[in-house]
């Protein structure tokens, strides 16, 4: 069954702590947080503060995403809050591998996002050593964009690479998942998915949650 981290970037931060117990309650797997620096997308969003306060609120683990240019010191800010993944991208690491150790070093499972752009291979040698590897499928900044049908074949790829490397790696998405793309992205191969705007813009947050977990 795929799992689904609701992105607590489309929450209502006014009442945050209340939106973050919402979905643990309506059953997802994880709670995504996507931290933003400003930089490396043209977004700001928020810091350990604030996340420490989701961490005492969630009853489901906390799956960050680095969404910033010097990731290292991001990681160490990050890691005492404990997060099941902490995962970062691939186009502004230098050195990936030593950064993966790291995270693991922290007792956290390592993560590496690709762009829209970048591709599968880029990951290849690095695959035995991660725990999940994340597919952009709109351009990371903003929530609510619409999905890029390219992420298909893309995962579809990465599946196939990591079944022969590393069948313990998930591939994540993230970006304009709905009920609509969600029967796609399994057959894709894809185990885990981020849903912002769907899940907390639905009715039933439940009801939404449910309509991914296929």
């Amino acid at each position: 069954m795929i799992q689904v981290a609701p992105s607590i970037l489309s929450a209502d931060f006014g009442n945050l702590g209340r939106d973050v117990e919402a979905i643990c309650s309506a059953g997802c797997d994880l709670v995504h947080v996507d931290v933003m620096d400003g930089h490396f997308v043209p977004n700001l969003t928020i810091g350990p503060v604030v996340v420490s306060s989701v961490a005492k609120c969630a009853t489901k683990p906390l799956d960050i995403h680095l969404m910033v240019e010097n990731n290292t010191f991001f990681v160490d800010l990050f890691a005492p809050l404990k997060p099941k993944y902490i995962s970062f991208h691939i186009e502004e690491e230098k050195h990936p591998h030593r950064l993966i150790q790291h995270i693991r070093s922290l007792g956290i499972k390592p993560a590496i996002v690709l762009n829209p752009h970048t591709r599968p291979e880029s990951v290849e040698y690095l695959l035995e050593e991660l725990d999940m590897v994340l597919l952009m499928s709109v351009n990371p900044g903003f929530g609510g964009q619409s999905f890029i049908e390219s992420v298909i074949p893309k995962a579809t790829r990465l599946n196939e690479m990591r079944n022969i490397l590393n069948p313990n790696c998930l591939i994540e998405v993230d970006g304009g998942v709905n009920d609509k793309n969600i029967h796609r992205l399994k057959e894709a191969g894809v185990d885990v998915v981020v849903a912002g705007s769907y899940v907390f813009k639905h009715a039933s947050k439940k009801e939404a949650i449910e309509s991914l977990q296929i």
